[in-house]
């Protein structure tokens, strides 16, 4: 019998060598006449471990990692495929702690599945969610989607139930779902490990959506860097529409859904659902005035119902198991779980499913590690780059939306950015200024010229020139930009620039009370 061995196929890990990996060690197989069955994996998302190679023997899977091509020969000399011991050895692959302390909902078959095969998908409890919505009327599962409390997990934590009923109860000769994949925050990747490692778990959602909202036809928007998502989505859409589980008879039923993949016109700002939808329609990404909601008025000006990755690929846990399995998970209004996204100066990055309610401190240091450098934390960014520095005073808070919310913070997409002491927070701020002049789509003028001046006010304050009267300019600016912009791209931008203003002072040149120090004391240089 062939001996199963796991080399993932995932962006990062083939970043980190997979492919070479894959490939020494076939070849090595070939060479001492093995038999193998070499699988392509989605990657676990422990990436520090990358390329993690993975042997299943008697039922349980033993892991290496991270393996270098020039490791391979002395893995076959160890007898790894039989679980030998090796230097790279990490014992069952299950037990290792960062992956053994998290609670993967919606990302419990990632890694452990050839995200091609549909068997493997049906295996591991696949399918089970769209055959039992099949049985169901429209406003069952929005009331079972409703009832679960997920929200929407690409930042605006908007509960989905009540979209989709929105878009189940507008008149309309025709109605479209809408998959935002365009997933371009700083330091996330969740969107892009479902794409390339449970595809068919994203499908099975966007049915689902489409069956609740009574939409024939859904789009998937990737982000135009994401070229594996897209071609794999591709694969899995013709293995899905072969298999009868996409077109015109979903599983044999009388009820039609199909989907197209588009790839992202390279524009962050497109990221917003109407910039996004105007993108899908051909157009320049500019962000539509609302209303209309795109609810009632979206893709072709007809309903949509536009959600994130993460937010379809939840769907069909969730009718598998029922919306009060999925409600027990976290906290508050906040239910469900969330991969957090851990990156930056962190020792071991990668995502960790948990429910809401862990804390900040808890994922830097017991599965982060503390920071790569080993220098002390810093500052951390929460929510992608328009999102706010987290005070240490609340690294204990447990996370949720509204306890973020309420400090003035946001969890956003997730995305976990750290940075140990030698950051320089005014440097982040003005890039924070600067990464908004560049993606404006350009429509507001607060967020248009606002971010330029933005940039030209932080370099003032670096210069020392009439700081006080600079510091005081800089935050009239973001309380503009923050209230008058049209979209999330402006008011969001003064985030990262107050909170490290608020909360490192001293490295705009200020005292801690706010007030102006003396330019010879910056110690900043002039940023060109």
């Amino acid at each position: 019998m062939k001996v199963r061995v796991f080399v993932p196929r995932d962006s990062a890990a083939r970043a980190a060598g997979a492919d070479v990996v894959a490939d020494r060690i076939r070849d090595e197989a070939r060479t001492r006449g093995l038999e193998i069955d070499l699988v392509r994996n989605g990657s676990r998302g422990l990436f520090w471990l990358e390329p993690l190679v993975e042997v299943e023997v008697s039922g349980e899977r033993a892991a290496y990692g991270p393996v270098a091509p020039q490791d391979v020969t002395t893995l076959f000399d160890a007898g790894f495929l039989g679980g030998g011991q090796h230097a790279l050895s990490l014992g069952p692959t299950e037990s290792i702690p960062y992956l053994a302390r998290q609670q993967r909902v919606t990302f419990s078959r990632m890694g452990v599945t050839d995200p091609l095969s549909l068997t493997d998908y049906e295996t591991h409890g696949g399918l089970e969610g769209l055959r039992r919505a099949i049985g169901m009327t429209a406003q069952d599962i929005v009331s079972e989607i409703t009832a679960s409390g997920l929200r929407g997990r690409g930042g605006a934590a908007f509960p989905t139930g009540i979209k989709w009923r929105t878009v189940l109860g507008a008149a309309s000769p025709e109605k479209y779902v809408v998959c935002n994949a365009d997933e371009g925050d700083s330091g996330t990747f969740s969107d892009r490990m479902t794409m390339e490692g449970d595809p068919f778990m994203l499908i099975e959602g966007m049915i689902i959506a489409g069956l609740a909202t009574e939409a024939r036809r859904g789009y998937i928007y990737v982000r135009s860097e994401y070229p594996q998502a897209v071609d794999l989505l591709g694969e899995a859409i013709g293995i899905a529409r072969a298999a009868g589980i996409l077109g015109d008879r979903v599983m044999g039923s009388e009820r039609a859904f199909d989907i197209v993949v588009r790839k992202a016109a390279g524009s962050y700002v497109c990221g917003e659902e109407t910039a996004l939808l105007e993108s899908l329609e051909g157009k320049r990404g500019i962000v539509r005035a609302k209303p209309p909601l795109p609810a009632l008025a979206g893709l072709f000006g007809m309903p949509t119902a536009c959600n994130n990755v993460i937010t379809l690929a939840s769907v069909p846990r969730i009718l598998a198991r029922g919306s009060a399995e999925y409600a027990a998970f976290g906290r508050e209004r906040s239910r469900g779980t969330l991969p957090f996204q851990l990156a930056g100066n962190v020792r071991q990055g990668g995502l960790v499913e948990l429910p809401f309610g862990i804390t900040l401190r808890q994922l830097i240091e017991d599965f982060g590690g503390g920071t790569a450098s080993g220098r002390p934390v810093k500052a951390v960014q929460v929510g992608g780059p328009l999102g706010a520095y987290v005070p240490a005073s609340q690294w204990d808070t447990p996370i949720d939306y509204e306890a973020y919310a309420a400090f003035g913070a946001t969890v956003g997409h997730g995305g976990i950015v750290v940075h140990d002491d030698r950051a320089d927070m005014m440097a982040l701020a003005r890039y924070a200024m600067e990464f908004c002049a560049i993606e404006s789509c350009g429509k507001c003028t607060p967020c248009r010229i606002g971010s330029t001046r933005g940039v030209e006010v932080i370099d003032r304050i670096a210069r020392g020139s009439d700081r006080e009267a600079h510091v005081s300019l800089l935050r009239d600016l973001c309380d503009t930009m923050t209230h008058a912009s049209l979209c999330a791209m402006g008011s969001m931008t003064p985030n990262p620039v107050l909170s490290a203003m608020n909360l490192y002072p001293e490295d705009f040149g200020l005292t801690p009370a706010g007030a102006a120090r003396p330019a010879s004391t910056s110690g900043h240089a002039e940023h060109s």
